[in-house]
């Protein structure tokens, strides 16, 4: 199922997708997986965050607004045939749904899928997946500048939170470091 879905991602997604891309979608399942094994989860919990963070961009081959919606549709029609129940399926999809912005998970499994995806925003690749996505939303959107890029990350690190234990203890101390480095480029500080 794995190579499945990385070849769908990689023979559907425009090249101008420079982070939502198979490279963030095996990021998160290693992140997932990492942050799930820290939380204690069983292994069928870890198969399926596996699972779900696997999906979670898939949408992105049909849509770039809503594409967790479409990863959803995506999974309702391939997991049935990876032999996956529709309760899983429906867990699966709740997970996906946790990494839409604003974030809103409402239990563990969906708060450390969340917490995977955004993971980036308190490791030491901070810099290089920021430009990445600012590259790749600017294909989207041409009228994006750099100056506003930089407002849009001061304010998003500024309101975003991590849900896990995890992520809070390891990851939130180094996400507040990259939020006074950006203040402090932008003369915001």
């Amino acid at each position: 199922m794995e190579n499945f879905v990385i070849n769908l991602l990689k023979d559907n997604l425009p090249p101008t997708y420079y982070y939502h891309n198979y490279k963030h979608t095996l990021y998160v399942i290693d992140k997932a997986l990492e942050i799930g094994t820290s939380e204690g989860c069983t292994a069928e919990e870890l198969e399926l965050i596996h699972t779900a963070a696997l999906w979670h961009d898939t949408g992105y081959i049909r849509t770039y607004k809503n594409h967790e919606e479409e990863s959803c549709l995506l999974a309702w029609e391939y997991l049935p045939d990876f032999g996956y129940s529709p309760e899983y399926v429906e867990k699966i999809c709740s997970m996906i749904m946790a990494t839409k912005i604003p974030q809103m998970p409402k239990n563990k499994l969906e708060e450390i899928l969340a917490d995977a995806d955004l993971e980036y925003l308190g490791s030491d690749q901070f810099i290089t997946k920021a430009d990445e996505l600012f590259r790749e939303m600017q294909s989207v959107n041409t009228r994006l500048t750099l100056d506003k890029w930089n407002e849009l990350q001061i304010s998003f690190l500024g309101n975003h939170h991590y849900f896990t234990d995890f992520c809070k203890h390891h990851k939130e101390p180094k996400k507040q470091h990259h939020l006074q480095q950006l203040l402090l480029a932008t003369g915001k500080s």
